[in-house]
């Protein structure tokens, strides 16, 4: 069951941070310029939630997972943590952002939809697969 749960949080990691990371440079070179970082941040964002929603539903079953609570929240909890490393490494390594710089993106309105982002990509497989009733 472990390894499912990795290689679900796995997929679903590579979905949305692909999808981030091909959407970064559109964001920070095209838009940001024109219409500001806030702004950019907001045509961003609605991309990163569809690439969430259809990650969350599609990686747990392409991995057959069953359809647990505990299990979904670990896939959650587990790709949060990849997609975390990975961006402190990108923001060090291509942007030349501090890690200290990269937390104190938080307290601004982008960090706070960002934020916001994170949690829905922690919680979003266990919401994907509830079961009604």
């Amino acid at each position: 069951m472990m390894l499912r749960i990795l290689a679900a949080a796995g997929l679903y990691f590579l979905i949305v941070f692909g999808t981030g990371f091909l959407l970064g440079p559109i964001r920070v070179f095209w838009l940001e310029p024109r219409i500001g970082s806030l702004g950019a941040v907001l045509c961003e964002t609605p991309f990163l939630l569809a690439a969430i929603l259809v990650a969350a539903r599609m990686a747990p079953r392409a991995v057959r997972l069953e359809p647990r609570t505990r299990a979904l929240l670990g896939v959650g909890a587990a790709a949060l943590a990849m997609q975390q490393i990975a961006d402190v490494l990108v923001g060090v390594a291509l942007r030349g952002i501090s890690l200290r710089e990269q937390i104190a993106r938080f307290l601004t309105a982008e960090g706070a939809i960002y934020a916001t982002l994170l949690l829905l990509f922690a919680i979003m497989p266990a919401l994907t697969h509830r079961k009604p009733g």
